[in-house]
C-alpha cells in the first residue's frame, strides 16, 4: 500500500516503508498537492502555499525542481507492484493522482463523512469514526512552516476535535464510556475552551459514575469562560450540568446531530402531492451543477484566485465565504464558475446547489429571491407543509439546513446585491459563488465578499480556446487566419466558442474561409443592457445562423418569442407548430451550432445574447401575423395543458370548457396524476411568466385562465406569494377587459391565498366578492367552491354554525351544477361539522350518503375521507369495532392515494381507539407508525398532530416502507 501522510509529519510510505521526500520545502510541495489530490492545483496557489503572499525570486525554479524530484519519487512508487501515484501537468496546474485512501486526511474525511451519513447504526458510525481518529499520530503537517501550513493545521484540528465528538457520543451510546474518557481529556487540553468537548467529557465521566469529576470539569471549564472571553457557557453545555445535577442525563444524541432531527432531515413528499423528480430522497444530498464548458481553456490566474478562496473558506471561523465573479456579457463567467465548482465539488461532501437568477434576462424573466429560496428548498429535500410563508422565514429556513454543513452554493447571472442576500448560507464551511455583469461592490462592503472581475481572454487564452476545440494540427495549419478570428471575435469566449462550432462541423472548410467571413461581416450586437457592446457578437451570430436549414433558422427566430428561462420540447413544438419528432431534430441542429443550449430533462435555453439576436432577428423577418400565430399556439399549449394537469390534480365531472386551441399548439399528453405534478413543477417559471406577459402580447384571457390553472399547485405547494401575484396580474387584466368571471377566479386564487397566509379578514373580503361575481354570471360550480372555502375557514376558527351554514350553500350549488363528486365532499363536510356539533346521527346519514356518491364516481381519496369522518362518528357514537374497521378502510384508501397526511391523522385516531378497547400494543403500533409519517414529512415538533404523538412517552419513529396491517400482536 502507497499512502501519504499528512495528519503528522509529511510522509510518503511504501509497504510499511517510510520513503525519504527530502528538505521541508519539498515536504510542503508535496503536501500543497496532496491536500488537494485529484484536482489541478495552479502554480501561483503551490508557490503561495509554500512561499506565502511575498515569494522570493526564484520560487517558480525551485518549485518546478521540487515538482521534478516529487514525479520521480512517485514514479518510483509502482516498482514493488502497488498502486503507484501520478504527478502530471494540466492545464489547471499539477494534479496528483491517487485513490482517496492513500491520503490520510482524505480517508479521514471519507470515514467521518460515512458515519454523518443518515443509514449507518450507532455501532457502524463508531467504528468508522475510531477508525478515523486513529489517522492520527501527531501534529498535522509537523515541521512545516508559514501561514498556509498553518491555517490548514488549525482547520483540520476542528475536524478531529468534531469527530472526538462524535465517537464520544457513540461509545456512550452502545460501547463502553470509560474508553474515551482519557481521549477526551487530552483533546480537551488542547482545546480547553471547546464546549462540545466539555459536554461530551461530562457525560462520558457521569456513564461511568463519576459525576463529581464531571461537576467539576464543568466548573473549570466556567471559570476559564469567564476569566478568557467573559462569557457564561452556552445553553447545551448548561442543561447537560442541570440534567448530572438533577440525575436525569437523557441518552446522547445520535450523531451528527445538526443531520438527524426530523427538522432538518430530508424528507419524502406526500406521494399525493409528489415532489419533481429532482428533489432527493433521504440521504441524499443535491448535485445541481450544470455540465461544464467543453474544452475549457485559460483563466489560470482566476482559477487560482477561487482556489485561495476555497482554502479561506476551510479555515473561516465564523461566516460564510463569498467570491463575486463580474464581466461583461459572453465573457464566460458561468463556464468559469461552473468549471471552477466541478473541479471543487469534492471540498463539498453536503452538496451543490446551483440557480440561474436570469438578473438579465430580455423580457424582464428576472428570477426573485423568493422564487429562487424556494427552488433551494425543494433541493433540501424540505416538503411544501413545512416551508413557511414569507421570503424572511423561508430564508431562515434555507440557512438553519445548511448549518453544519459544507455546501457550495453557485448564484449564477445575479442583477443585484439584494437579489443574493437572502440566498446567502450563514454558516462556516459554505461558500457561495456570485456571477453577475455588475460588479457587487455592495456585497464586498457589507458581507466582505471577495471581488473578481474576469475580461476577454487575451490572444494566447483566444487561440488555446481554438485548439482545445479544433485541434493543435488545424489551428497550427493556417496562423494568420486563426490570428484573424481571435482579432474579429475580441477575446470573447461565447464568439469564439460559435467559431470554433462551425468550424468543426466542417472540418473540411479552411479556417481561412471563416477568417474572410468575419472580415466581411458588418454590424454589431449592440444596444443590449445600457449599449454594452464589445465585439462583433452579432456578425458571429449571424453567419452562425445562416449556417442554419431553413427550417432550424425560423424555429431559432421563433425561439426569441419564448418567455420562460427555458423550454420543454412540446412547448418549442407547439410555438413552430410542428410535430413533435421534427421539432426534435431541429433542436438538435441548433444545439449542435451553439445556438442553443440542452439542459437536463430535455429543456433548452438561450444565453442572454443569443435571445437578444434571436428576439431582433423574429422581429425584422417575420410578419407581424406570423408572430401573433406562433405567439397564440404557445400560449393555447400552455393554458390546454395546464388545465389538462389541473383536473389531474382536482377531478371534477364537469370542468370549465375552454375555447379550442389553435391548430398545432399541441397541448402536452399527461395520464395521471403524477405526470401532471412533474409537468408543472418544469413549466412553472414559465406559466408565471405567461401570466404576467399574456395582456402585452395580445392575450389577456390567458391570464386568469392560466393562474386559475395553477391555482392548485401553488397552493399545494405553498407558492404563496407567486399566487397572489398571478391573480394580482390576472384580476388587472379581467378588470381591464369587463371579464366577470375572470374577477370571479382572481379573486378566489387571491383569498385562497390569504387564506393560508392566516389573514381571515383579506381573505373573506376576496371570497366574498368572488362569491358575488359567481352569482352575477351565474356559475354554480364557482359559487360551490367560494362556499367550500368559506366553510372550511369558519371551521378552522371553531365558527361551526357559520361553517355548517356555508357547508350547507356549497351542497346546493353542486348540486344545481350536477356535480356529484362535489355534492359528496360537501355531503361529507356536513356531517363533520354535525359530528363537531354533536349530532352524530344526522351526521352518519350525510356521511353514508356522501360515500354513496363518491363510490358512484370513483372518487377515491374523497372515499377516503368519508370512511375517516364515518369512524370518527362511530367512536363517538360508542361502536368501537364498527369505527374500527372504517378507520382501516380510509388507512387503506389513503395510502392507494398518497395521501400521507390524512393517513398520519387517521392512525392516530385508530389508536386512540384501540387504546381505549384495552389493545395497547394494536395502539403503540398505529402512532408510531403516525409518528414515521409526521418524521417522513418533515412536519415540526410544534406541528399540533406531531406534538400530540410525541406527548405519548417513549414513543419513536420507525422506518417502514408499506405500512402493515395494525393488529393486536399474537
Amino acid at each position: 500500500m502507497v499512502e501519504l501522510r499528512l495528519l503528522g509529519p509529511v510522509e510518503l510510505s511504501v509497504a510499511g516503508r517510510t520513503v525519504e521526500v527530502g528538505p521541508p520545502q519539498r515536504r510542503a510541495v508535496l503536501a500543497a498537492l496532496a491536500v488537494d489530490a485529484g484536482r489541478p492545483v495552479a502554480t501561483d496557489v503551490l508557490i503561495k502555499r509554500v512561499w506565502g503572499a511575498e515569494p522570493p525570486d526564484g520560487a517558480r525554479r525551485a518549485l518546478h525542481a521540487h515538482i521534478a524530484r516529487i514525479r520521480r519519487l512517485c514514479e518510483e512508487t509502482g516498482d514493488l507492484g502497488h498502486p503507484r501515484l501520478r504527478l502530471v501537468r494540466r492545464s489547471g496546474g499539477y494534479l496528483l493522482e491517487t485513490r482517496p485512501d492513500q491520503v490520510d486526511i482524505h480517508l479521514f474525511r471519507q470515514q467521518v463523512g460515512r458515519a454523518r451519513e443518515l443509514g449507518p447504526t450507532d455501532e457502524t458510525r463508531r467504528t468508522l469514526l475510531r477508525e478515523a481518529l486513529d489517522l492520527w499520530h501527531g501534529e498535522p503537517l509537523a515541521g512545516l512552516g508559514g501561514q498556509w501550513a498553518a491555517q490548514v493545521r488549525e482547520g483540520w484540528r476542528r475536524q478531529r476535535v468534531d469527530a472526538a465528538v462524535g465517537w464520544a457520543h457513540m461509545e456512550s451510546r452502545v460501547g463502553d464510556p470509560v474508553t474515551v474518557i482519557g481521549p477526551l481529556t487530552e483533546l480537551l487540553g488542547e482545546y480547553p475552551l471547546v464546549e462540545p468537548l466539555t459536554e461530551a467529557l461530562m457525560r462520558a465521566l457521569h456513564a461511568a459514575g463519576r459525576g463529581a469529576e464531571a461537576l467539576d470539569c464543568y466548573a473549570v471549564v466556567r471559570k476559564r469562560l469567564a476569566e478568557e472571553l467573559g462569557a457564561d457557557p452556552g445553553p447545551e453545555l448548561q442543561r447537560t450540568h442541570q440534567a448530572i445535577l438533577r440525575g436525569g442525563l437523557a441518552e446522547p444524541l445520535a450523531w451528527p446531530a445538526s443531520r438527524t432531527p426530523p427538522a432538518t432531515a430530508p424528507p419524502t413528499s406526500p406521494p399525493a402531492r409528489p415532489a419533481p423528480s429532482t428533489t432527493p430522497r433521504p440521504g441524499e444530498v443535491p448535485v445541481q451543477l450544470p455540465m461544464g464548458v467543453r474544452g475549457f481553456s485559460g483563466r489560470e490566474e482566476e482559477l487560482a484566485r477561487l482556489e485561495e478562496i476555497l482554502v479561506s473558506a476551510t479555515e473561516q471561523p465564523s461566516a460564510v465565504v463569498i467570491s463575486a465573479v463580474s464581466g461583461t456579457a459572453g465573457v464566460g463567467k458561468t463556464a468559469l464558475a461552473v468549471h471552477w465548482a466541478r473541479r471543487a465539488q469534492r471540498a463539498f461532501p453536503d452538496g451543490q446547489l446551483y440557480v440561474n437568477l436570469r438578473g438579465f434576462a430580455p423580457g424582464g424573466s428576472v428570477m426573485g429571491p423568493a422564487e429562487a429560496v424556494r427552488g433551494f428548498l425543494d433541493a433540501l429535500g424540505v416538503p411544501p407543509a413545512r416551508i413557511p410563508a414569507g421570503l424572511e422565514a423561508q430564508a431562515g429556513l434555507y440557512r438553519s439546513l445548511l448549518a453544519g454543513r459544507r455546501m457550495l452554493v453557485v448564484l449564477d447571472n445575479a442583477r443585484d446585491a439584494e437579489q443574493v442576500r437572502p440566498l446567502l448560507p450563514g454558516s462556516p464551511g459554505c461558500l457561495a459563488l456570485i456571477t453577475s455583469r455588475k460588479s457587487l461592490t455592495g456585497l464586498a462592503a457589507a458581507e466582505g465578499a471577495h471581488l473578481l472581475t474576469i475580461g476577454l481572454l487575451a490572444p494566447g487564452e483566444a487561440r488555446e480556446l481554438l485548439i482545445r476545440r479544433l485541434g493543435a494540427d488545424r489551428v497550427a495549419a493556417d496562423p494568420d487566419a486563426v490570428g484573424e478570428i481571435v482579432r474579429r471575435c475580441a477575446g470573447l469566449p461565447l464568439a469564439l466558442a460559435i467559431v470554433a462550432a462551425r468550424a468543426a462541423a466542417q472540418p473540411e472548410l479552411p479556417l481561412a474561409a471563416l477568417a474572410e467571413e468575419l472580415r466581411r461581416a458588418d454590424g454589431r450586437l449592440d444596444a443590449l443592457d445600457g449599449g454594452e457592446a464589445t465585439s462583433q457578437v452579432r456578425a458571429v451570430f449571424s453567419w452562425s445562423y445562416h449556417a442554419l436549414s431553413p427550417d432550424a433558422g425560423r424555429l431559432f427566430r421563433l425561439l426569441g418569442l419564448h418567455f420562460g428561462p427555458d423550454a420543454g420540447l412540446p412547448a418549442i413544438a407547439a410555438l413552430a407548430g410542428l410535430p413533435v419528432p421534427r421539432a426534435r431534430v431541429l433542436l438538435v441542429e441548433l444545439v449542435r451550432g451553439h445556438l442553443l443550449t440542452e439542459h437536463p430533462l430535455g429543456r433548452y435555453g438561450f444565453h442572454d445574447l443569443l435571445r437578444a439576436y434571436a428576439a431582433e432577428l423574429v422581429a425584422a423577418h417575420d410578419s407581424d401575423a406570423t408572430r401573433r400565430a406562433a405567439s397564440h399556439r404557445m400560449f393555447d399549449h400552455y393554458l390546454h395543458t395546464a388545465h389538462r394537469a389541473d383536473a389531474l390534480l382536482t377531478p371534477r365531472p364537469n370542468p370549465a370548457s375552454l375555447p379550442p386551441a389553435q391548430q398545432g399548439s399541441a397541448p402536452a399528453e399527461l395520464a395521471d396524476h403524477r405526470q401532471a405534478q412533474t409537468w408543472f413543477s418544469a413549466e412553472t417559471p414559465a406559466l408565471l411568466a405567461a401570466v404576467e406577459q399574456a395582456p402585452d402580447a395580445g392575450f389577456p384571457v390567458h391570464t386568469w385562465r392560466l393562474a386559475s390553472a395553477l391555482t392548485t399547485y401553488l397552493d399545494r405547494h405553498g407558492y404563496r406569494r407567486a399566487l397572489i401575484a398571478a391573480h394580482t396580474a390576472a384580476l388587472e387584466a379581467a378588470r381591464h377587459q369587463g371579464d366577470r368571471t375572470g374577477q370571479a377566479e382572481a379573486h378566489r386564487g387571491l383569498g385562497l391565498a390569504q387564506d393560508r397566509l392566516d389573514r381571515p379578514d383579506e381573505a373573506r373580503a376576496h371570497y366574498l366578492r368572488a362569491l358575488e361575481l359567481f352569482g352575477e354570471v351565474g356559475s354554480h360550480g364557482g359559487q360551490a367552491r367560494i362556499h367550500q372555502h368559506l366553510s372550511r375557514m369558519y371551521e378552522a376558527q371553531s365558527r361551526h354554525q357559520q361553517a355548517l351554514g356555508h357547508a350547507h350553500d356549497s351542497l346546493a350549488h353542486h348540486r344545481a351544477a350536477d356535480d356529484r363528486a362535489g355534492q359528496s365532499a360537501a355531503l361529507n363536510h356536513i356531517g363533520w361539522i354535525l359530528a363537531q356539533l354533536g349530532d352524530h346521527h344526522q351526521a352518519l346519514t350525510h356521511c353514508r350518503e356522501a360515500l354513496s356518491l363518491a363510490e358512484e364516481t370513483g372518487d377515491l381519496n374523497g372515499q377516503a375521507h368519508i370512511q375517516d369522518s364515518l369512524g370518527y362518528i362511530h367512536h363517538r357514537l360508542g361502536r368501537p369495532t364498527e369505527a374500527v374497521d372504517r378507520y382501516r378502510q380510509a388507512l387503506d384508501l389513503f395510502h392507494q392515494t398518497g395521501d400521507r397526511h390524512s393517513e398520519a391523522a387517521a392512525l392516530v385516531c385508530l389508536g386512540d381507539i384501540l387504546d381505549t378497547v384495552a389493545r395497547p400494543h394494536a395502539a403503540r403500533t398505529a402512532w408510531t407508525q403516525a409518528l414515521t409519517i409526521t418524521t417522513e414529512l418533515g412536519l415540526p415538533d410544534t406541528d399540533p398532530l406531531r406534538a400530540r404523538l410525541l406527548s405519548q412517552p417513549g414513543l419513536s419513529p420507525t422506518v417502514v416502507t408499506t405500512p402493515p396491517p395494525v393488529s393486536e400482536p399474537a
